[in-house]
């Protein structure tokens, strides 16, 4: 089922009945890019601390914006899941000017992949559903309060200002167009048959002029509203009022509708929120950056810690299998020879395999298990979900169980729970979420610098005594070279630690040397901090202290009186400006145009 801005609302209810009624799901994600050069790219011996950094930092600068879900139902009577796939559009669209204008990044090669399997980008900035952060809800939810509370002590909202309703001069260039709207209103108030008037579009200074005028020259019969068009235009929408009572009720109306918007504003959130409530099993296929963007994109900002991130997550998901990991260790791992999801949906459909008998509802039916459709984020997770049975229902038959569902919670899931697929990485296949990572020996994998001129059979040549060799380059300049022959690792630092053009030091000197300069730059940071802390003023002169030991910046030692004068004209100069924001009659007006054009709340 597809599912966007125009239909998520009529659709919810059966996406919230799905994840109520079933046994597990299954998601994936596509996104406008994977990772950021500055922050590294995956490395076949980073530690899950590292991997984590990594994608923390350079990932979450791109947007998810389609994302699958597909809900599997156990029927005991029949044996079969009914699966229930939805592929929703997101894209983070501001409700109103005070909700969050995002910026993300775009990848190109991540964006030309997409184009060349058919992703529908019009769809997404079109027609993608909107979300907010727990976070983000809760400051519009107070700021709607509050102006709802200021609105209810005035006579109208339309004569509430932040400028406290000090009237500005009307330009000269700017009276024709009021006298016009101001005749529409009156024609208005004479036409009884009439009761909701829509002004012309106007910028926010004309909007400031209207209100101001229309609130001195007509009765207190009408009530104001600025509200918005389908092409971003604002406009004054004019309604006549009998009393008090029907002014509070326009009020009331207002506020209600003000915080329809917001709820719908929360939009997709409300489906992630459901999923974590749910407490039920979440499967993915190489899910590590999925789940990484729902959290920082959908929740509240990524922990810095590593083992922070790892307590975040199993709390928002406590039941996690990845089939990417499950297809790459036993007992699996001899009878897969790729793990790319299109590739393992295939692998898993014949022998020693059993196919997988799946109900379709009719209004989930656009997907066709033998038609493939990947990198669609729906029919990647309804392929996920099937993935994950067909290797669950032969743990059943390898271990002599012979059971047609495999619990959740069933023992023979255990080496899978919680663990996610940490790609490229041979020694480390996973990231524990609730254990002790593995730490293996990395005794034979040395790290190398060089001049950058230096080319990969330049490494090949250097090692050549010690056999063969895996190169992982880092940068121009330095690389990690692993030992195939383990034996070899102490002769290569007895005959390579010696040069001028390179220098190898082994893997745990060089994860040292890291940590040493990553807590050398923490100290120079805090130094700092505490720098601009402790900076005070006495008389002319700016005094810093810095560990007990007072330091005069020079700079301010030859502070003379044309500096003392400088810093006179400064402050006289913002008086001035100070006197301009008053909105005195006749002053400034371009200045208070432009100011209105920007900040465009009437």
């Amino acid at each position: 089922m597809e599912v966007t801005r125009r239909n998520f609302h009529e659709c919810f209810d059966d996406v919230k009945e799905s994840i109520q009624q079933a046994t597990f799901f299954a998601i994936d994600g596509e996104f406008t890019g994977l990772d950021h050069p500055d922050h590294g790219h995956p490395q076949p011996f980073d530690t899950p601390e590292e991997r984590y950094q990594k994608l923390s930092k350079g990932s979450v600068e791109f947007l998810l914006f389609q994302f699958g879900l597909c809900t599997f139902k156990h029927n005991p009577e029949t044996g079969k899941f009914e699966a229930r796939p939805f592929n929703f559009y997101i894209f983070p669209k501001p409700f109103s000017k005070e909700s969050p204008d995002h910026r993300f990044l775009c990848q190109s090669s991540s964006i030309d992949f997409l184009a060349s399997q058919g992703f529908d980008f019009n769809k997404v900035f079109r027609e993608g559903i909107p979300y907010l952060t727990p976070h983000e809800e809760q400051t519009l939810r107070d700021s709607l309060e509050q102006k709802h509370q200021q609105n209810s002590q005035f006579a109208s909202s339309a004569y509430f200002s932040p400028l406290e309703n000090k009237d500005i001069a009307i330009p000269e260039e700017q009276k024709d167009f009021v006298d016009r709207v101001c005749q529409m209103v009156t024609d208005f108030q004479e036409n009884e048959e009439v009761s909701v008037l829509d002004l012309p579009p106007c910028n926010g200074f004309q909007r400031k002029l209207l209100y101001q005028t229309i609130r001195n020259k007509f009765s207190s019969n009408i009530h104001l509203e600025t509200k918005t068009g389908e092409k971003k235009e604002r406009f004054i929408v004019v309604t006549k009022i009998s009393g008090d009572d029907d002014l509070k009720k326009k009020e009331l109306e207002r506020h209600t509708s003000e915080m329809k918007d917001l709820n719908n504003a929360v939009g997709f959130s409300r489906v992630i929120r459901l999923l974590a409530q749910s407490g039920k099993l979440l499967i993915g296929h190489n899910m590590l950056l999925d789940l990484i963007h729902i959290l920082h994109q959908f929740h509240a900002p990524l922990p810095t810690e590593y083992e922070d991130f790892k307590s975040y997550l199993h709390a928002f998901f406590p039941k996690l299998i990845d089939t990417k990991l499950m297809a790459n260790i036993n007992p699996f791992r001899e009878l897969i020879s790729s793990s790319s999801l299109g590739e393992l949906w295939k692998i898993v459909q014949v022998d020693p395999f059993k196919a997988v008998d799946i109900d379709l509802p009719e209004e989930f039916s656009n997907y066709n298990a033998s038609e493939q459709q990947l990198h669609e984020a729906g029919y990647d997770a309804f392929i996920t979900g099937l993935c994950f049975i067909s290797m669950s229902q032969f743990l059943g038959d390898f271990e002599d169980c012979k059971k047609q569902l495999i619990s959740p919670l069933s023992q023979l899931l255990e080496p899978f729970n919680n663990k996610l697929f940490m790609s490229r990485v041979q020694d480390i296949p996973y990231i524990n979420i609730t254990g002790t990572d593995l730490q293996p020996d990395r005794g034979h994998v040395f790290h190398v610098t060089f001049p950058k001129e230096w080319k990969a059979a330049d490494l090949y040549q250097l090692f050549m005594p010690f056999g063969n060799v895996q190169l992982s380059w880092i940068n121009d300049n330095s690389a990690y070279v692993a030992l195939h022959n383990k034996d070899n690792a102490e002769m290569v630092l007895k005959t390579l630690n010696q040069a001028e053009t390179y220098r190898v030091i082994s893997y745990s000197e060089s994860k040292r040397k890291k940590v040493l300069s990553t807590e050398s730059h923490q100290r120079k940071r805090r130094h700092l901090i505490l720098e601009q802390d402790s900076v005070e003023e006495s008389g002319n002169v700016k005094k810093v202290k810095t560990l007990n030991v007072d330091r005069v910046t020079a700079e301010y030692d030859s502070m003379s009186g044309k500096a003392n004068s400088t810093l006179r004209q400064q402050q006289e100069k913002s008086k001035e400006r100070g006197k301009n924001m008053q909105w005195e009659p006749e002053k400034n007006e371009q200045t208070k145009e432009k100011l209105f054009e920007e900040n465009d709340d009437w």
